[in-house]
């Protein structure tokens, strides 16, 4: 009897001691969630720790993936997008970087020849003595270039003032200052170096042989032979080589000639007549093209204007039946 009694407390011992040891896990895995915090002034109180962050950062990495699933080729063109709009960017100020040094070194080199043209002479001279001489002398030398070599003084003259003239068109057809076209304002200098002041040169003696008389009618008559033949040529001059330099076809560029001659005759009606009253009567034969090149600043740009708003109107239309 005292036999099964001990056999009995032993098995009811290791019981209770598996029961308690149950019991201790289940309270320290418990224990991981609630935290007993004890103060001396407040009783104790039970506070639930959760890892609140380390679920939220899962459900976000979770929502990102499941987004990149869904959505690749946004995410994507995004990113491309990104890249082009800083190439772009990039081209961009490389542009505007050259066209800066353009504007700014030819500017520079015109201020620097006009004002240092008595160079020689500066030693002991004034502010006010170097800007009182130099207008007269670099008139004086301008005058010798042109018994020196005119047909090449009124060259450079008409390269000048068409490249001038063009990046005048291109700024008043919206155009940022510094973020012109150098390939169109090239070819418009070209053709002003090339053609505009060579055969102009030759055009006012010819004119001048047509009319030698000096009564009353022959201003007039002049100014109506230039309004009308010579524009009519030189109009059409303009028009068509600077088509022939942007590689376009001669169907093309005669088509686009045919309606843009009679518009650019008709406006230059509106200017020149004014202008040529004092070209023939007043300016003399070798000093014409340097004021009629001042006038022409006004003209390059309206001719400029015609000719690449034609060109630029029919690449769009072009591209646009392409893509239809």
């Amino acid at each position: 009897m005292s036999a099964l009694n001990n056999f009995a407390s032993h098995v009811l011992s290791k019981k209770s001691l598996q029961q308690s040891k149950k019991t201790q896990t289940s309270f320290i895995n418990f224990s991981q969630f609630f935290t007993i915090q004890n103060s001396p002034k407040t009783p104790s109180r039970i506070s639930l720790v959760c890892p609140i962050n380390a679920v939220t950062e899962d459900r976000e990495a979770k929502t990102s993936q499941e987004n990149e699933k869904k959505e690749p080729n946004k995410s994507y063109t995004e990113v491309e997008r990104k890249i082009k709009n800083s190439l772009l960017s990039i081209l961009l100020d490389k542009d505007r970087f050259f066209n800066a040094a353009i504007v700014l070194g030819a500017g520079t080199l015109a201020i620097t020849k006009l004002l240092t043209i008595d160079h020689e002479f500066w030693h002991g001279w004034t502010l006010y003595e170097i800007l009182r001489y130099a207008p007269e002398h670099n008139w004086i030398a301008y005058e010798e270039a042109l018994k020196a070599n005119p047909v090449l003084a009124k060259m450079a003259i008409s390269g000048i003032v068409y490249s001038v003239g063009d990046w005048i068109a291109q700024c008043y057809e919206g155009k940022p200052l510094l973020e012109f076209d150098r390939t169109r304002m090239f070819r418009s200098g070209l053709v002003g170096f090339s053609l505009h002041g060579s055969l102009s040169h030759y055009y006012y003696q010819f004119c001048e042989a047509l009319f030698p008389s000096n009564d009353w009618w022959v201003v007039p008559a002049k100014v109506a032979f230039d309004q009308t033949i010579w524009s009519a040529i030189w109009n059409s001059i303009y028009f068509v080589v600077l088509g022939f330099l942007r590689f376009e076809s001669a169907a093309k560029i005669f088509g686009e000639l045919k309606i843009t001659f009679w518009p650019m005759l008709t406006a230059g009606w509106k200017l020149w007549p004014f202008a040529h009253l004092i070209t023939y009567g007043v300016i003399p034969l070798e000093q014409r093209l340097l004021w009629v090149d001042c006038v022409e600043l006004v003209w390059v740009t309206i001719l400029s204007t015609y000719s690449n708003e034609k060109s630029e109107s029919r690449i769009s239309e072009e591209s646009e039946a392409k893509s239809d």
